[in-house]
């Protein structure tokens, strides 16, 4: 990282600390960004998940210390946090809306947190906002962020598919709702894909995404498939294929669609690498994921700009 130009935003990694009811000692994440502060932009205060009290308490031990993170708003707590942090920075975090709620639940929330936020007559932002975990493109289109984070790009991508944005009279649209495509070989099982297949597309629709796909230097790549032993040693360019059987019975996998013959016991399927593409390289997938939201990224307005309740077109929830 020496001799690399980067830009690092820390996460504490309390959501996931609470998730798991772990607990992180603040000297030593203290300790942590003291020793590679050159190389962070912006580091997470230690926020204490649905304790706004103790996220302050935090807040203030790590500002006595010399350090200034950005401190995070969780959903349900007092919109009092909300304003007093308002008042102290010009920077700021909007989290727990990551999660089990659906769109509608968080819409709500963050209606009431950007009202607060943009609550001048031109309705723009008083400071700058960050959304952990802000996955859904139209709450992220919805408000004035100034940044978010997702591992929407990627997790997308290892259950193999991509984002593609909808394309009308020429030119492609980000404001609104994506396609969601399969593109891995693997989606003979359906439980494994996220989104539509390629190959379930209208034939011109399917011409459109390999538009998009081709467009942005990529191919969908082609694989072969045999059935080998469990011993088999593979070979370059070769990959085993879905898990392996655990019994000697002729088995079934389930699915929302049913059951999926998933072969023998001590055979396992060998995909042989005809040509690489996104379709059998999750690598490739998540370089495609993060184009599209470089590409998005550059659609939107130049921060800052006013917050107007109105629904984005093409989203349906």
């Amino acid at each position: 990282m020496i001799d690399c130009k980067v830009s690092l935003f820390l996460d504490s990694g309390a959501y996931s600390a609470w998730s798991k009811g772990v607990n992180i000692n603040i000297d030593d994440y203290i300790d942590f960004i003291k020793q590679n502060e050159k190389y962070i932009e912006i580091y997470a205060g230690l926020d204490v998940i649905g304790d706004p009290e103790k996220t302050w308490e935090n807040q203030q031990y790590m500002e006595e210390r010399g350090l200034k993170p950005l401190i995070t708003f969780h959903k349900g707590e007092d919109l009092k946090w909300l304003k007093k942090y308002l008042d102290c920075y010009d920077f700021i975090a909007l989290g727990g809306i990551a999660g089990g709620d659906s769109v509608n639940v968080v819409r709500k929330h963050l209606d009431r947190c950007w009202g607060i936020i943009c609550d001048t007559p031109d309705r723009m932002p008083r400071c700058k906002i960050h959304g952990f975990g802000m996955t859904s493109l139209q709450l992220m289109l919805r408000y004035p962020w100034y940044s978010v984070d997702s591992t929407s790009w990627v997790l997308t991508g290892r259950f193999g598919s991509i984002f593609v944005p909808r394309y009308r009279n020429g030119e492609y649209i980000y404001d609104e709702n994506s396609w969601k495509v399969c593109v891995s070989n693997r989606a003979a099982d359906d439980s494994f894909q996220e989104g539509k297949h390629i190959t379930t597309f209208s034939p011109m629709e399917r011409d459109q995404i390999l538009q998009y796909i081709h467009g942005k230097g990529y191919v969908l790549g082609k694989s072969e498939f045999r059935k080998e032993s469990t011993s088999y040693k593979l070979k370059d360019r070769e990959k085993w294929h879905g898990k392996e059987e655990s019994d000697g019975q002729r088995t079934s996998k389930p699915n929302r669609g049913g059951y999926v013959k998933r072969g023998y016991a001590g055979e396992r399927i060998v995909e042989i690498v005809i040509e690489e593409g996104i379709s059998n390289d999750y690598k490739l997938r998540d370089e495609m994921n993060i184009i599209y939201f470089l590409d998005l990224e550059k659609f939107l307005p130049e921060w800052p700009w006013a917050f107007k309740r109105k629904t984005p077109k093409g989203f349906f929830v």
